[in-house]
C-alpha cells in the first residue's frame, strides 16, 4: 500500500505530459559569443596597410624629386658661377681696355711709352682671353640687336642697308653671354 499512495501522490504533484515535456526542451539555452570571422578583419587591416604604404611611397617620391631637383639647380648654380664668375671683375677692366686703346690711337714721339701701353693692352687682353671674354667681331657684319647697339643710322653707298659699317666703342662677350654690346654706326 504505501507504494500504491506514493504513485498517486507523484501522479498528482507532477502530470505525465509536463515531465515529458520538460525532459524533451533543453534546458536554458547559453549565448554563445558572435564568432567574428577573422579572415574579414585581416583583409581589413592588410588593405589599412596597402593604403599607409601608398601613401609612404607617395611622399617619398615626393620628398625624392624634391631632392632631385634641388641637387640640379645648385649644380647649375654652382656650373654657371664658374663659367661666369669673371663677368664682374671683366666689367670692372673694359674701361681700362678701351682708354689703352684711346692712348694707343694717339701719335706720340716717346716710342717707350707707346710700347709700355701696348704691352700692357696685350697683357690685359690675353688674361681676360684666358677668362673667356672675347671682343665681338662687328665691322663688315650685319646688324644684330643681339650684340650690338645702334647708335646710328647713315646712307652709305655700296653698302647695303643693316650693315655696320663704323665700331664706336668695341663690344666684348664671356663665353656665350653679352658682356657689353657694341656701339655702332649702321648703314640705312
Amino acid at each position: 500500500m504505501d507504494e500504491e499512495k506514493k504513485e498517486e501522490i507523484v501522479e498528482e504533484a507532477v502530470p505525465e505530459e509536463e515531465v515529458k515535456e520538460e525532459a524533451e526542451t533543453p534546458e536554458t539555452p547559453v549565448e554563445e559569443p558572435e564568432v567574428i570571422d577573422e579572415t574579414e578583419v585581416l583583409k581589413k587591416k592588410v588593405g589599412e596597410l596597402e593604403n599607409q604604404v601608398a601613401i609612404l611611397k607617395n611622399e617619398y617620391a615626393k620628398a625624392y624629386a624634391d631632392t632631385e631637383n634641388m641637387r640640379k639647380r645648385l649644380q647649375k648654380d654652382s656650373e654657371s658661377f664658374k663659367k661666369y664668375h669673371i663677368q664682374s671683375f671683366a666689367l670692372e677692366i673694359l674701361p681700362v681696355l678701351d682708354n689703352c686703346e684711346r692712348a694707343l690711337s694717339q701719335k706720340t714721339s716717346d716710342e717707350a711709352y707707346q710700347k709700355g701701353v701696348e704691352m700692357i693692352y696685350n697683357q690685359l687682353k690675353a688674361a681676360l682671353g684666358k677668362e673667356g671674354v672675347e671682343e665681338i667681331d662687328a665691322k663688315g657684319k650685319p646688324f644684330d640687336a643681339n650684340w650690338h647697339q645702334a647708335l646710328m643710322s647713315v646712307p652709305e653707298e655700296g653698302v647695303e642697308p643693316g650693315i655696320v659699317i663704323e665700331v664706336l666703342q668695341k663690344g666684348y662677350k664671356l663665353k656665350d653671354r653679352l658682356l657689353r654690346a657694341a656701339m655702332v654706326k649702321v648703314s640705312e
